[in-house]
């Protein structure tokens, strides 16, 4: 028999439930609600892998100089920049992930350019797009999908990408 469940002690985080009780303490007065998309736009690959212009998109900033910018200045914009040569680093420290258990130091973890020219070159994927992209994590559903989502479109479809790898942090 199984030990019973202790009543001081959850073992589980509520995601749904911590959000909703965040953005209530920030001053909002309509309650969080999670995207859901009756008709995502995924499709079938139209050629093989081994064809495909693959891009990535990350959700990190590209950091202009030395200093590290203050978390809430970094600006919110779709961007892109070339995969080679590819960037030495990004900036992370202004997006949500456990700083306490990881680190963002390896750059490959979170924007693998290198392994993606490694399976290019291995023919495992056709190539990798001439630059990678950048989404900015957004709260508003209505800028992702009515500003962000479009203008990432844009460029994917500029580079001629097959298909979108998505390396959020």
């Amino acid at each position: 028999m199984s030990d019973p469940i202790h009543p001081d002690h959850r073992i589980f985080v509520s995601y749904i439930d911590k959000s909703r009780e965040y953005y209530t303490a920030q001053g909002y007065t309509n309650p969080y609600r999670w995207a859901y998309h009756q008709d995502a736009p995924f499709v079938p690959l139209r050629r093989a892998l081994g064809e495909a212009r693959i891009g990535i998109v990350t959700t990190a900033s590209i950091v202009d100089d030395d200093d590290e910018p203050a978390p809430f200045s970094v600006p919110r914009v779709v961007f892109s920049a070339p995969t080679d040569p590819p960037p030495e680093r990004l900036y992370t420290m202004h997006r949500s992930w456990d700083k306490v258990a990881t680190h963002t130091d390896d750059l490959e973890s979170y924007l693998p350019i290198h392994r993606l020219q490694e399976a290019a070159a291995a023919g495992r994927i056709g190539s990798l797009s001439p630059r990678y992209y950048g989404a900015p994590t957004e709260y508003s559903q209505r800028k992702t999908t009515e500003a962000d989502a479009p203008e990432l479109l844009r460029l994917c479809r500029e580079d001629g990408v097959d298909a979108a790898l998505l390396v959020a942090l």
